[in-house]
């Protein structure tokens, strides 16, 4: 550990201002000198080494009575490995526009509120660590693309299994480590919620799977980008949060994924843009088995591939014109309602003129057949009071499922279409039989039929012939007693006879269905 008289001049300020928790800024003042990109042009006079930071928060200098000890510095060069990793930290720490030579370790520490703002590091290592309270991060430019030295992988910013009793800033933080692992977070716990708006930009995957998030993950207006591969922007599997606000400007050009992730609040995506994979073979969202109160669906523009919301659960739904691509998957989707947002203001899409129309090609985007979405829709309509609009997304259903089945069940198919609706337009069948009676009847009273019996029977009737020839159950005594020489009569006779078997068979199988899936 260093001694007093082995500190450089910066070093000895910075010793003797700590016990005071006083701040030693060594800005010049001049904006040309004080950029932090240009950080590793600072001479001596503005260099502090890890090691003396590192001594001080060991307790090399004791805070004095009447102070609180903290280690406060700006516009420092920080050279060397800041290696604090299973150090028990008793002071808070607050660095301000300093330039890092390397990567901050924080693995295992327990510490008080960290802070590293408007500065440059090559990579931030904090894996288990516990900070009782908060990690800002706010303005700092937190990678270089090199490896880092805690990972094979490259890896920007670790918070694997953290616990961070305040909450994580990244606000206007740029976080880099291009085609790999800007942010891995695996199972953090960060009480106060993690902040990553005001221009925050990620270069590579932002991975926050397991995480607790009470105060939710704020990043309204933040870029993610995951250039030059195939794969994920975002990554929230499994995590529990109680908001995710995508919201403001969010932009993911890679897919966002939040599989099995709990809200309990609000999601939204409110004017965000959803670019999906640079190379586009990947979907723009995945939220399979996803839960949340609120779905705030509302984006800026069409998501440029897939939306995959098989097994998800909301309460309210909110979208619009831009929400949908071409392809959404939505078996298993629940939600309770459905809100559209339509010049400017939230509306229920219940009831609304197209509505049906629109709602029935939104699951036909769907690959494949499915009978949930639909069932889910009409459920939703029946329970809104509207039963006919939920008996129009069953026939919708049914004529979908008819193009999966064989030829001869889709003739099947097509003939209780036409002639009941499926059951779900019961009316169609008295259209009909009114339609064959008025042919019957007229057809019939422009000639006299022949008796099988001469002198027995009752006189001959047109519009009683032609329904006993139509309803093919019991009699009306016409039928029996008549027969004609005319031979295209008779095959008039035979056909109604047919047609009458047909639709009442096609409306018993109708109704039969209805009453057993509705």
């Amino acid at each position: 550990m260093l001694s007093y008289d082995e500190l450089t001049s910066p070093e000895r300020e910075l010793w003797d201002l700590f016990p005071k928790g006083r701040c030693l800024d060594l800005r010049t003042g001049v904006p040309e000198d004080d950029r932090v990109a240009e950080g590793g042009q600072w001479g001596p006079g503005r260099t502090v080494r890890a090691a003396a930071i590192v001594a001080l928060l060991q307790g090399s200098n004791t805070a004095q009575a009447g102070a609180v000890a903290c280690l406060r510095l700006a516009g420092a060069r920080i050279s060397g490995h800041l290696n604090l990793a299973g150090a028990q930290i008793a002071h808070a720490v607050w660095l301000e526009d300093c330039w890092f030579e390397e990567g901050v370790d924080l693995s295992g520490a327990s510490t008080r509120s960290m802070t590293i703002v408007g500065s440059r590091v090559p990579g931030v290592e904090a894996g288990l660590t516990r900070i009782e309270g908060r990690l800002d991060l706010r303005r700092s430019r937190v990678g270089s693309g090199s490896a880092s030295p805690f990972h094979r992988r490259i890896t920007a910013l670790s918070l694997i299994n953290a616990h961070v009793s305040g909450a994580v800033n990244l606000s206007g933080a740029e976080i880099t480590a291009p085609g790999e692992w800007a942010v891995s977070a695996g199972g953090l716990v960060a009480e106060g919620g993690v902040y990553c708006g005001d221009g925050f930009v990620a270069q590579g995957e932002v991975r926050l799977m397991g995480a607790q998030l009470p105060g939710g993950l704020h990043m309204g207006g933040a870029l993610l980008e995951r250039p030059g591969r195939r794969g994920v922007a975002l990554a929230l599997d499994n995590a529990v949060a109680s908001t995710l606000d995508f919201s403001d400007g969010f932009i993911a050009n890679g897919t966002v994924r939040l599989r099995g992730a709990r809200i309990s609040d609000n999601l939204t995506f409110e004017g965000a843009v959803l670019n999906g994979p640079p190379d586009g073979q990947g979907p723009s969202l995945v939220a399979l088995l996803m839960q949340a109160v609120d779905f705030d669906f509302t984006l800026a523009r069409q998501p440029s591939a897939a939306v995959d919301l098989r097994g998800a659960q909301v309460s309210y739904l909110h979208d619009n014109g831009r929400s949908w691509p071409d392809v959404v998957e939505l078996d298993g989707f629940v939600y309770g309602s459905i809100k559209v947002e339509e010049a400017g203001e939230r509306r229920e899409a219940v009831g609304r003129r197209g509505s049906v129309a629109r709602r029935v090609e939104w699951i036909r985007r769907s690959p494949g057949y499915s009978p949930q979405p639909y069932e889910q829709l009409a459920n939703w309509y029946r329970k809104a009071g509207h039963d006919d609009d939920a008996r129009r997304v069953l026939l919708a259903k049914q004529r979908h499922r008819r193009r999966t089945l064989p030829p001869a069940a889709r003739v099947w198919g097509h003939l209780l279409d036409v002639t009941v609706g499926y059951g779900y337009r019961p009316w169609l069948a008295g259209v009909w039989l009114l339609a064959l009676t008025l042919l019957g009847t007229l057809s019939f009273g422009t000639r006299s039929p022949n008796p099988v019996r001469q002198g027995e029977g009752a006189p001959f009737q047109p519009l009683v012939y032609t329904l006993d020839l139509l309803i093919p159950i019991g009699g009306l005594g016409q039928r029996t007693a008549w027969y004609w020489s005319n031979g295209s009569l008779q095959c008039l006779a035979y056909l109604l006879i047919a047609f009458g078997w047909v639709l009442t068979t096609a409306v018993i199988a109708g109704v039969t269905r209805t009453l057993q899936k509705s």
